[in-house]
């Protein structure tokens, strides 16, 4: 392989497209190959029949009902489960020098075995509820569930890698050992059974088969396969020829078609090495050839790659298990992390575009304007939502006119649609795999590529159809559209060999042969994320049955001191750390478990309080940005694989990109108005809002990406740089700096609360800060809590309605118990209110009438201004 290797590059090696092809199997859906032809057929099979079994458990119209038996969750999950543990030990090696061409006799055995564990909890579910849910399991379960869990992990190492196996291992040794050297006093226990961790993690629905599990069986694998079918339909190189259509003329033009054609693709792909390995084979090389280095070319692939993840509606496992751990609608985290995912783009095009200025690098073709193209996409984006409300108006008044008959003529409308768009394509070649080391490059115009998978937005529209304006589930919406994908992938080679005049027999067996493969490779890209949340469930189910659930908070504060800046320094580090060997959903698992509510609490003790999706979130990104991080970020990795450069260096110059990345859950931490919380959508002025704060975002973002590109109009000196981010940061929280000048609250007596809380109007909140015994150690400790005022509160007797029973003692207000199972019961659950020392009501704040926050904009563009002033005396060439 010596002649693949660039003498001029690095210390890296190109690999080639087959080792490629490898590097992406080997981690997301298993290096085996085998040689034989029965071997090889029964693991398709398997995968096959796995995406069959999920479509059937999926379809809402449950017509089969009377002749077969309607499966529950706890059914379900087990046989998902015995998929991917069957699979994981077939496709999966297990160690690097096994053989990849044959199974051998001992993987045989462990994947029959431990896909016989998890189908032993569906056959005898009716049994193990009366028996080891009920507290009293048989020696036979335990030994089933003994076997299951030992077999969990090791599938859980070959296809994961060994960091998910040891720390599933840990948290299993602590909660039998529960005391020794290296447990923290504040998290001892007197450990549990061997029994009763076997009958929790195996036999209950609270480990292995536990929430994260669930999401995986009812929402990821449809959106996996969904994604698979498109990739196998021809979506990823339209996607990837669409994004150079529009970007690619531009300075660094390559560059900006990466991030663009990788955001998109991460529609298809929620690996970020396939990503990479897919997108970057084209977009690589493109780069160097204008100027890039291979360093930074695989960096600018891995930064937009790897943040497919957060990019609406699609985002990956780890948003479905947001809708369960947060408890909010699919459609809410959506509009959480809309703007931070945008944002984030605009501002890695932005840096790119950067890149492209300091080294004065040429365009392919004729060179076009930045800020034209940003307008041409904006005025595309009001014309696209324009007509998507004016077909929802259509759709409504076509359902009031005749409601029988609405939803036969929308089906009749698509279907002729798609027909229409297909004989477009049809009237066009279809697009081929460009070769980007070819002499002369010819980049195609929008006009010539975009009609040509016009049909391939048809599943996506009805994705977001059914998300976002029927409000259904995200398993409903995603099988409608599979089911639309299903269709498109057997009949768009027909149709178009129909309009082509061209063998329509062989189009057909050829479309179907697409369909058997699409799901063959979307059930083998779930082998990974099946283990992965089974396992994690481990986790789940330790931290629930354990101290560590709720005194993590106190060790946490420990450590940070209790600053809240610094323990969100800690679990960013820790989402890193454990991110190094872990993918980005077990991570997501494994920290939000021990962290979310951690942030959340800590954060009401400081007085600011933070939205449990923001700690989420924040938990997410730092979980995204592992793929990146050196050592072992395997985006980085693979990106070097592709560019030739050296992987360490490509990682560290991706972080160097993906600072926004970092800085953007600090903020939304701060200000949580940049996730939108707080703002309704379905008001003229919360849409205002909405944009303002886009806007403010946007510009703050690029300042942000200026600064620590060290080039704004010229190259930045470091004071304005500094200024920079000045500007930046004012305009991401000038409530910071409003609260130097102006309290953000107004004390009132807490012998008043009572009276503060009836007199508030709606949309009004009235914070109030509780002291106490802290229940654990007895140490003074404070929360800050909330009481939010909407149109369905009662006028009167509001902290009775609430659950907070209060006991005014002159100019205190002490506090019982609030009721079992209301909101505040749960938010002080760590308070002691049967000690000597009672709890109280110490502060009582409304909102303080002062000046508006955007004040602060007036100083921070006028900062702005001067640099501009400055930077234009040294600017030689057009900003954008």
């Amino acid at each position: 392989m010596a002649s693949d290797r660039d003498p001029t590059e690095g210390r890296g090696r190109r690999f080639s497209e087959d080792e490629l092809q490898d590097l992406v199997a080997s981690t997301d859906s298993g290096a085996r190959a085998p040689d034989s032809r029965a071997v090889a057929l029964f693991i398709a099979v398997v995968a096959f029949s796995w995406s069959l079994f999920q479509l059937w458990i999926a379809q809402p119209q449950l017509w089969f009902g009377q002749y077969v038996q309607v499966l529950n969750s706890a059914q379900t999950r087990p046989l998902h489960l015995a998929f991917a543990l069957l699979l994981a030990f077939l496709a999966y090696p297990a160690y690097k020098t096994a053989p990849r061409n044959r199974v051998p006799l001992y993987d045989w055995v462990l994947g029959l075995l431990a896909a016989a564990t998890a189908f032993y909890v569906f056959w005898y579910a009716r049994e193990i509820s009366l028996t080891a849910r009920a507290g009293r399991p048989t020696q036979e379960q335990i030994i089933v569930g003994s076997i299951g869990i030992v077999l969990l992990l090791e599938a859980s190492r070959r296809a994961l890698g060994p960091a998910l196996t040891v720390v599933g291992a840990v948290f299993l040794a602590y909660s039998y050992l529960g005391q020794g050297w290296l447990i923290p006093e504040i998290i001892e226990h007197n450990g549990l059974s061997f029994t009763s961790i076997i009958n929790t993690q195996w036999l209950d629905t609270a480990g292995v088969f536990g929430i994260p599990l669930g999401v995986s069986t009812a929402f990821v694998f449809l959106f996996v396969l969904f994604g698979s079918l498109l990739d196998k339909a021809g979506a990823g190189n339209y996607f990837i020829k669409l994004a150079f259509a529009g970007l690619g003329h531009l300075r660094g033009g390559p560059a900006k078609a990466a991030v663009v054609g990788s955001g998109m693709t991460g529609l298809i792909s929620g690996s970020s090495i396939a990503n990479v390995v897919t997108t970057g084979t084209f977009t690589i090389p493109l780069m160097k050839r204008v100027g890039f280095t291979s360093e930074k070319a695989g960096a600018v692939e891995v930064a937009s790659s790897v943040n497919g993840q957060i990019m609406p509606p699609v985002m990956g496992a780890a948003a479905f298990l947001m809708v369960e751990f947060v408890g909010i609608s699919y459609l809410q985290v959506i509009k959480h992390a809309f703007i931070p995912a945008v944002i984030s783009y605009i501002a890695l095009i932005y840096i790119v575009h950067l890149e492209a200025l300091k080294t004065n690098m040429p365009a392919l073709g004729e060179a076009r304007s930045l800020l034209q193209m940003f307008l041409k996409i904006a005025i595309g984006f009001v014309v696209a939502g324009a007509a998507f409300t004016g077909v929802i108006y259509a759709i409504g008044a076509l359902r009031s006119l005749t409601p029988g008959l609405s939803d036969p003529i929308v089906l009749a409308v698509i279907l002729v649609l798609y027909v229409l768009a297909v004989r477009v394509s049809a009237m066009r070649p279809d697009l081929e795999l460009d070769d980007p080391n070819a002499k002369r490059i010819s980049l195609p115009t929008v006009a010539e590529v975009f009609p040509t998978g016009i049909h391939f937005l048809l599943p996506i529209l009805v994705l977001v159809w059914f998300l976002m304006v029927e409000r259904q589930s995200p398993a409903k919406s995603a099988f409608y559209a599979v089911a639309m994908m299903l269709f498109i992938i057997i009949t768009q080679r027909p149709i178009k060999a129909m309009f082509r005049r061209g063998a329509v027999a062989a189009e057909t067996r050829a479309g179907f042969a697409d369909l058997v493969e699409g799901m063959i490779a979307g059930a083998r890209n779930m082998i990974g994320i099946g283990v992965a949340t089974a396992a994690a469930g481990i986790i789940v189910a330790t931290v629930t049955r354990t101290p560590i659930g709720t005194e993590l908070a106190g060790l946490v504060e420990q450590l940070s001191g209790g600053h809240l800046f610094i323990m969100l320094v800690l679990v960013g580090v820790f989402s890193l750390i454990l991110g190094m060997g872990l993918p980005t959903t077990a991570n997501y698992i494994v920290v939000s478990s021990l962290m979310a509510s951690v942030v959340v609490s800590l954060g009401a003790q400081e007085g600011l309080i933070v939205p449990l999706i923001a700690a989420h979130l924040f938990v997410f990104y730092f979980g995204i940005m592992a793929d990146v991080t050196p050592p072992v970020g395997l985006a980085s990795f693979a990106a070097a694989a592709v560019s030739g450069g050296d992987p360490i260096k490509t990682g560290f110059t991706a972080f160097f990109y993906s600072l926004r990345t970092v800085a953007l859950p600090f903020l939304f931490i701060y200000n949580p108005t940049l996730i939108l919380y707080g703002i309704d959508l379905g008001t003229a002025a919360g849409l205002f809002q909405a944009a303002v704060v886009f806007v403010t975002a946007t510009v703050a973002m690029l300042l942000f990406a200026a600064a620590t590109q060290g080039y704004f109009l010229a190259p930045s000196r470091f004071y304005e740089s500094a200024a920079l981010l000045l500007v930046a940061f004012t305009l991401f929280v000038p409530n910071f700096w409003l609260n130097q000048i102006q309290p953000p609250f107004e004390e009132t007596p807490p012998a008043r609360f009572e009276q503060v809380l009836d007199e508030a109007e709606p949309g009004e909140q009235v914070r109030f800060v509780v002291r106490g015994p802290d229940f654990v150690t007895g140490a003074t400790t404070q929360t800050t809590l909330v009481y939010r005022v909407t149109d369905d509160t009662p006028p009167s007797g509001r902290a009775d309605a609430a659950g907070l029973f209060l006991m005014p003692e002159g100019d205190r207000m002490l506090l019982e118990e609030p009721m079992f199972g209301s909101t505040y019961q749960q938010q002080m659950q760590g308070f002691d209110f049967y000690g000597s020392d009672p709890v109280e009501i110490v502060s009582v704040q409304s909102p303080a009438d002062r000046l508006p926050k955007q004040v602060f904009y007036i100083p921070a563009l006028l900062l702005l201004g001067l640099v501009v002033v400055l930077q234009r005396r040294r600017q030689t060439q057009p900003a954008f």
